[in-house]
């Protein structure tokens, strides 16, 4: 039997091994971790009771494929109905629930709300046109975000940069406002010194035209067919105990199929022969390294990593891999007994705390990205749902920088300081615990060496048994579904023994889908 090696338990590297034992029986398969956790930065990490999830993952997608997956794994079953008890889940009738013995393995259904927090205002996010957005912009800034939006669209700027790639959908002002200090504290560089490629990613076919489009149609006939854009989306699915769970319970099917997964495996090296032809990896364990034989190497590792722990790797291509820039975050999860900001929606929530998932800051003076509310994404997340309030604090940055390192204690303090300025809490007092969680590698970056990305690509593809998935393994800023598509092109690819790869890295290269921010 030929031996396939899968380096990363993430989304992509546990969809390619789930794959590849359901639709392959000559196939041995191993998956080899660095960590503990199952799910990379979709991993749920768990604290005294409470539950957090890293980044926040929403399950949509308009693949049908990935949705029967995530049904076939993670069952929403039985009639729903809503329940404002339970912060606005969709909770299964009890004629049609699930088996107690399989309640926790399931789906709910969840209300999309995230705002952008701006001078200790809430505005929608994606910009809405309706009348509390334009009371809160004031008479003025109303005016000149019209005047500026006309302008975008009858002088279209070159497209050279992310910030050109804003300004054409949004105007200069909206951009001055939602996107520019938001886009620089997430990346710690300016939007004019990033490429367009990220928002082509993340943002494709948002804009205002997309809003005003969006809010007449949900009035007009037909409503129900009509197309939605990714970031104006207003449900979605998420697992009961996190999004971790749902790659849990794959690396139990795995396991179920005769599948081996290694944790605390840690790839440092990857073996090529004088015809270019993968034989192998370098492993490092709590006994030593370790090198594992392979007929197939599917890869979710930073590109950066694998190029630079491959032998015989030609200068340019190193040189390339060498300066691919990444962003890593830090989250603290704090505890507390209840948030100030009063919920003004008209969506009721246990404590009535406001109803958002999570919250973009772009108030000048704070340091902090965003900050989720960990109640909203499921009340099951909670230990004390009826008496706690669960929040992660997201703060961007590189690792090795002051944040980074920092103690917990120290970091802590920090974020607390945020989060009384914004006016969250009142004051230290307030804080019941707190955690603090550091993600190496989050964010592939969209500069540096980024724009010679093509030709690594080319060379990586050259390697017949090679196949890199996933966000880190294309160094793309992939959502959750497109990571999972990128698997199953490379399975189909072995299966098939097709030697063309490029449609695993086209992959999220379509128009008009993705998520933002």
């Amino acid at each position: 039997m030929r031996k396939a090696i899968v380096i990363g338990a993430g989304p992509a590297g546990l969809t390619a091994a789930y794959e590849l034992l359901d639709k392959a029986n000559d196939i041995e398969v191993t998956v080899l971790e660095e960590s503990e956790y199952m799910g990379g930065i979709s991993k749920t990490v768990e604290y005294k009771g409470n539950r957090m999830d890293m980044g926040g993952h929403r399950f949509f997608s308009k693949v049908d494929k990935v949705n029967e997956w995530w049904e076939k794994m993670l069952p929403l079953q039985g009639e729903q109905t809503w329940d404002y008890k339970t912060l606005g889940v969709m909770v299964p009738l009890k004629a049609g629930g699930p088996d107690p013995e399989t309640e926790d393995r399931t789906m709910l259904t969840r209300r999309r709300i995230s705002r952008i927090f701006f001078e200790r205002k809430f505005f929608d996010y994606p910009i809405s046109l309706k009348f509390e957005t334009l009371v809160n912009m004031g008479f003025i800034t109303t005016l000149q975000v019209g005047f500026s939006y006309l302008a975008s669209v009858f002088h279209k700027r070159p497209e050279k940069s992310l910030e050109d790639f804003y300004i054409n959908r949004f105007g200069k002002k909206l951009y001055s406002m939602f996107f520019e200090r938001y886009t620089e504290n997430l990346w710690g560089r300016h939007p004019s010194a990033i490429a367009p490629d990220w928002g082509s990613q993340r943002v494709k076919g948002l804009s205002i035209a997309a809003i005003v489009k969006d809010m007449f149609g949900k009035v007009m006939p037909g409503k129900e067919n009509r197309e939605v854009e990714t970031s104006l989306i207003e449900e979605f699915k998420y697992p009961k105990l996190g999004p971790g769970q749902l790659w849990d319970v794959t690396a139990d099917e795995i396991l179920k199929k005769g599948g081996k997964i290694l944790k605390n495996h840690r790839v440092t090296g990857v073996i090529k022969d004088e015809n270019d032809h993968l034989t192998g990896v370098k492993v490092e364990t709590s006994e030593g390294e370790k090198i594992l034989e392979g007929d197939i190497i599917i890869s979710s590792m930073p590109v950066k990593d694998l190029v630079a722990g491959m032998n015989d790797v030609p200068e340019d291509m190193r040189s390339i891999a060498e300066g691919l820039p990444y962003r890593d975050y830090i989250t603290l999860g704090v505890l507390v007994p209840k948030l100030l900001l009063k919920n003004k929606t008209k969506l009721r929530t246990i404590s009535d705390i406001i109803p958002d998932n999570w919250v973009y800051v772009h108030d000048k003076g704070i340091e902090m990205g965003r900050f989720q509310i960990y109640n909203n994404w499921s009340p099951y997340m909670i230990k004390d749902i009826e008496n706690t309030v669960w929040i992660g604090l997201e703060y961007f940055c590189y690792e090795g920088d002051e944040w980074w390192n920092m103690s917990e204690d120290e970091f802590a303090d920090f974020a607390i300081k945020d989060m009384i300025n914004l006016g969250l809490i009142a004051d230290r007092s307030d804080v019941i615990d707190y955690h603090e969680e550091k993600v190496k590698k989050a964010y592939p970056a969209y500069f540096d060496t980024y724009s010679r990305m093509g030709e690594l690509t080319e060379y990586l593809s050259s390697i017949d048994n090679l196949y890199c998935v996933g966000r880190n393994g294309q160094h793309r800023y992939n959502n959750l579904d497109h990571s999972m598509c990128t698997s199953f092109e490379a399975v189909n690819n072995i299966i098939t023994g097709r030697k063309d790869k490029s449609n695993i890295w086209s992959v999220n290269t379509e128009t008009g889908y993705h998520e933002s921010k």
